[in-house]
């Protein structure tokens, strides 16, 4: 990195010089727009019509040159234009007449590049079209003149008025960010995974290579005779649902009575990487499901999961239920694919080029990184979850505030290779897995029909990863009694939605419906958080109450380290 010190001018140059290289290079991956695949998609939409393209052109010189004469020539009497409702220009800096112009012609263009993208996907088949929407919004979203040193009129003050100390840090925070890889989207030294997140006193009472297991204190003097498992997404920590004790889906388990036994993913080594799918059935959830058993000398217990956990849960319970086995009494699946017809905006990624490569990588083994999917996702969102950050970071130096479920959101976890590229193939692409008999795992055929335990589903109305409408198709393919319901607000939020906390609002019903637009028009909006109606749902399937455990574990698995263990502390890149 150039020295800049006592040269603002310099350091502007130098921190430009660095998110257009560096960073783009670094941490832009899965984040910048793909520009040949958008003008490939727009030339093959526009190709057989051409006049329409020539319309809006048209049109959109003619705006612009109108734009630049009232931002540029007021004593003509034509009135400058209102401040831009959009967030991103909203301080004082950008009503300056240069800056403003910058403003409105970046939001005409942006209007433009859509009606451009939205006539050009008439004209294209669905898989196509959605590529060319994202990587519209993605185009738009990155070309914001907010977003670059030499045109935030913001960022510029603020180097003036600092005499470029703004800037310096913002390179050093730039620097560090290249380093590790992604952009800081919170304060990371405000966060310990054991001091201030994941601290719901508890031991980990096994562990082998995929996972270590957690069995909770309990806070009340009688529990449920059934233990509730956990399965959290094998891509993420599992102290989503631990965070801290004001919004712990965890503590508000074991204060309604429950024994909570939680799976904590190990984030894998390159070793690992030829572990497979089946090897997560049985070395991960099976083995999970029946030591909870034997601690606790429960015939039956609950289970819980969430996101491609719930994937996980459901797979292994149709694999032990061809066996003839039926540990679990109850299954909830939080934000849960299992039919893969309509996976939303993760869908332009995943297609048979795209699964082919990943094949042809992972042949031999070898380990996804966290840190890939960590920016697939904040692209998918890259408006809110990337160019903030940029702004805040690099161009004003600033720290990002603190902010718990961020940091988690940053603290990714690495798969195998192998159990990866089986999951995008069979699931994401094919949609195997709601075919009975199409799958075979762990030496059965799995039909998701013999999964038959009663089952609550939770999916989130604005989720961008587990659209709703696909969630609600699970509902077609179990073959228990279900209940499902809607939560509010989007992927993580929605599930985490603290009871005391009176937030938000779910949907619920008692019957179910073919279609799930139909469900939701005859649905009822409850306010506040699904957390209490799911406590409710479960104390049906509690088994009774027995006297809490005095300690966690048992001869045959004695506790081996307090929570939460190693494996969550581990963040190996």
């Amino acid at each position: 990195m150039t020295d800049t010190r006592n040269d603002p001018a310099a350091a502007f140059a130098e921190l430009n010089r660095m998110l257009l290289g560096d960073a783009a290079g670094k941490l832009g991956t899965g984040a910048l727009p793909d520009f040949a695949e958008m003008m490939k998609q727009l030339s093959a939409g526009f190709a057989a019509d051409g006049g329409h393209w020539l319309e809006l052109n048209n049109r959109y010189y003619r705006e612009h040159l109108e734009l630049w004469h009232s931002c540029m020539n007021p004593q003509d009497g034509q009135p400058p234009p209102p401040p831009p409702a959009d967030r991103r220009f909203r301080a004082p800096e950008w009503q300056e007449p240069y800056y403003s112009y910058l403003a409105h012609s970046y939001l005409l263009s942006a209007r433009w590049l859509e009606e451009m993208a939205a006539a050009a996907r008439s004209k294209l088949d669905e898989h196509p079209g959605r590529k060319l929407d994202f990587y519209t919004r993605q185009m738009i979203d990155s070309m914001s003149p907010a977003n670059f040193p030499w045109t935030n009129p913001e960022a510029i003050k603020l180097a003036a008025a600092t005499e470029g100390e703004s800037i310096s840090r913002g390179l050093k925070n730039l620097a560090a960010d290249i380093d590790r890889g992604l952009v800081s989207m919170t304060d990371e030294t405000a966060f310990e995974v054991g001091r201030n997140l994941a601290i719901t006193p508890g031991a980990v009472v096994f562990e082998n290579d995929f996972m270590q297991l957690l069995q909770y204190a309990p806070l009340t003097a009688e529990v449920h005779a059934r233990p509730l498992v956990m399965i959290p997404p094998c891509i993420n920590k599992y102290y989503i649902l631990d965070l801290q004790p004001d919004n712990s889906f965890v503590r508000h388990a074991i204060t309604a009575g429950h024994t909570v036994f939680m799976v904590s993913w190990r984030n894998m080594p390159a070793e690992m990487g030829h572990a497979t799918w089946d090897d997560y059935l049985e070395q991960g959830v099976m083995r999970a499901l029946a030591v909870a058993q034997e601690i606790t000398g429960a015939e039956q217990v609950n289970a819980l999961g969430f996101c491609v956990g719930g994937t996980l849960l459901a797979s292994a319970l149709a694999v032990l239920r061809a066996r003839g086995e039926n540990p679990v009494a109850s299954l909830t699946l939080l934000t849960t694919m299992l039919d893969f017809s309509d996976t939303g905006e993760l869908s332009v990624f995943i297609d048979e080029t795209y699964v082919a490569t990943r094949e042809t990588e992972f042949a031999q083994g070898g380990v996804l990184r966290g840190r890939e999917l960590a920016l697939t996702f904040a692209s998918l969102r890259a408006n809110d979850l990337i160019w903030p950050y940029v702004v805040n970071n690099y161009l004003k130096g600033r720290t990002p505030e603190a902010f718990d479920l961020l940091y988690w959101n940053s603290d990714s976890t690495n798969l195998p290779g192998v159990m990866y590229r089986y999951y995008l193939r069979n699931t994401y692409l094919e949609n195997k897995l709601r075919i009975p008999g199409k799958l075979t795992m762990c030496g059965m055929p799995v039909d998701l029909g013999r999964v038959d335990m009663p089952a609550y589903l939770l999916a989130a109305r604005e989720d961008h990863i587990v659209p709703w409408r696909t969630a609600y198709a699970s509902t077609g393919l179990l073959g228990g009694q279900l209940q499902f319901v809607l939560a509010a607000s989007g992927h993580i939020a929605g599930v985490i939605n603290p009871a005391a906390r009176n937030k938000r609002n779910f949907w619920t019903r008692d019957t179910l419906d073919p279609q799930a637009d139909a469900w939701l028009e005859g649905a009822t909006s409850v306010p506040g958080s699904w957390w209490t109606h799911w406590i409710n749902w479960l104390e049906n399937h509690g088994g009774g109450q027995t006297t809490a455990p005095a300690a966690a574990g048992s001869a045959a698995h004695p506790p081996l380290e307090p929570a939460p263990g190693r494996y969550v502390k581990d963040k190996k890149a």
